[in-house]
């Protein structure tokens, strides 16, 4: 029991430390599991343990989501920016209730997150030297159109390795946005996402868990959350001044050495 405490407390501060990083959460998840020889009943822990993520997203934005909401009955250009992180929310929680199965069956597969960690890196690389036209540098100026197809470019994060924040980051600034607004947007586009994939994760398997599962479940959001709070407080100005280049080698030297572990251990 102490020793999947400590597994769990690894894996939730992996699992806050990376979310929002365009590296894919899931993928170091399922990676150092394995070589841990972490196993959760039907991979919840996996899913599940991101709800520390969610809240820290929540305290750092707190007054920035309260204005919101308070905004909503007055002020049209909140009720569009909420439309928008809807529409962008939409797509990947339609795929996601028809492909749950599917996705954990088969693409939780350690190969898979591997290649797509390497794959994902050298997207970043080319990225970062890319010129994309700029058009928006404030996320209250993404339109519903645009926000819908960065939702659309989210579901490639379905696939394990992909990571959820890089695609959407990609997306929008593929579609005119800056690299601060982009990430910004993930962090926006997080909140639903996240805590939908959340919800139904634990709607699917919350009749196999047990004690033990909640416990370890518990000890990971802990960490999760405290991890998570350091990236998000920090990420943006990362971002605007670093660009991707870091995250994009460190996707490839994960990948890489994943591989070559998982071979020696076959």
């Amino acid at each position: 029991m102490i020793l999947d405490l400590i597994k769990a407390t690894i894996l939730g501060a992996v699992e806050g430390f990376t979310e929002f990083l365009p590296v894919s959460s899931t993928g170091h998840l399922l990676l150092i599991g394995r070589f841990l020889g972490f196993e959760s009943k039907g991979k919840t822990f996996e899913v599940l343990v991101q709800l520390g993520a969610i809240l820290a997203i929540l305290i750092v934005y707190a007054r920035r989501i309260m204005e919101l909401i308070a905004g909503l009955p007055r002020d049209p250009a909140a009720r569009r920016f909420v439309a928008c992180v809807l529409a962008a929310f939409l797509p990947a929680a339609i795929v996601g209730a028809f492909a749950h199965s599917f996705i954990k069956s088969v693409l939780f597969d350690p190969m898979i997150v591997c290649t797509a960690l390497i794959a994902g890196g050298l997207v970043l690389l080319a990225v970062d030297e890319m010129k994309f036209e700029t058009k928006y540098s404030d996320v209250m100026d993404f339109t519903f159109p645009m926000c819908l197809k960065i939702g659309l470019a989210q579901c490639l994060a379905m696939i394990p390795g992909v990571s959820r924040s890089g695609a959407t980051i990609v997306g929008a600034m593929a579609l005119g946005a800056d690299k601060r607004a982009a990430a910004e947007f993930s962090f926006w586009l997080a909140m639903p996402t996240m805590a939908g994939a959340f919800s139904y994760d634990l709607y699917k398997n919350y009749k196999i868990l047990e004690f033990h599962d909640v416990v370890t479940i518990g000890v990971g959001f802990v960490a999760a959350f405290f991890a998570a709070l350091v990236v998000v407080r920090g990420f943006l100005a990362f971002v605007s001044r670093r660009g991707f280049r870091p995250f994009a080698w460190w996707r490839i030297g994960v990948g890489s050495v994943g591989f070559v572990g998982l071979l020696l251990t076959r």
